[in-house]
């Protein structure tokens, strides 16, 4: 073999060598962070339920994805809804409603951010949720041959119907007042009433009518 070959096969050795030593020369770097589940919904407002998250690093310079779940930093945009703990572990705090929440970690020079996961914390409306499906509607019918109002949650005057809608599980409490000098009869269809018979209280679960009956004097 000649002389020059060996020459050419040193050369490319050598560039071999220090172009290994140029990617050695690189710092690893975080690029992304993805966190599992992408949502999870509560049924309570339960301090004692919780569900776990995890947090996967994808790195480069040399490439790898790992799990960062212990090292990033967790937050929650409504932590009136959802708390997190620095391990990754949300439970539901005092209201319902939705809360996103991330991670992220700061690999100088970048912060790095997550994708963002939807808490849902629903429950009964004594919690002060709005359960799914469809809410109730409230009618307020008129009875007799006299005339009177009714207000309070809702208000209209005889002899028109009147209906609206509200959250299952909401009270509401109508007054009927006489009108033209006519006696009020009393209602029908109320959850409870006063004991002077002229108010109404409707506890609503279900569509649900009441009538108010006026007579002429």
């Amino acid at each position: 073999m000649s002389r020059k070959w060996f020459s050419i096969m040193a050369l490319i050795a050598a560039a071999t060598f220090f172009l290994s030593l140029s990617s050695c020369g690189f710092n690893q770097h975080l690029v992304s962070i993805q966190i599992a589940p992408s949502g999870f919904t509560f049924g309570s407002v339960n301090p004692n339920l919780f569900v776990g998250f995890t947090a996967t690093g994808t790195y480069e310079h040399p490439p790898k994805t790992i799990d960062i779940t212990n090292i990033v930093t967790w937050g929650s945009d409504a932590p009136q809804v959802a708390l997190i703990s620095s391990a990754g572990v949300v439970t539901p705090n005092a209201n319902c409603g939705t809360a996103n929440i991330g991670a992220s970690f700061y690999d100088s020079p970048n912060l790095v951010s997550s994708n963002s996961a939807a808490i849902v914390v629903d429950g009964p409306a004594a919690d002060g949720c709005t359960p799914a499906g469809p809410q109730p509607i409230l009618t307020v019918d008129f009875a007799g041959l006299g005339s009177g109002t009714v207000t309070g949650g809702i208000s209209c005057s005889s002899p028109s119907t009147c209906s609206d809608q509200f959250t299952t599980g909401a009270t509401v409490v109508l007054t009927a007042s006489v009108t033209n000098q006519s006696i009020f009869a009393g209602w029908s269809g109320c959850t409870s009433t006063s004991p002077d018979g002229t108010v109404c209280t409707v506890l609503l679960e279900i569509n649900t009518t009441v009538t108010a009956t006026f007579n002429q004097s």
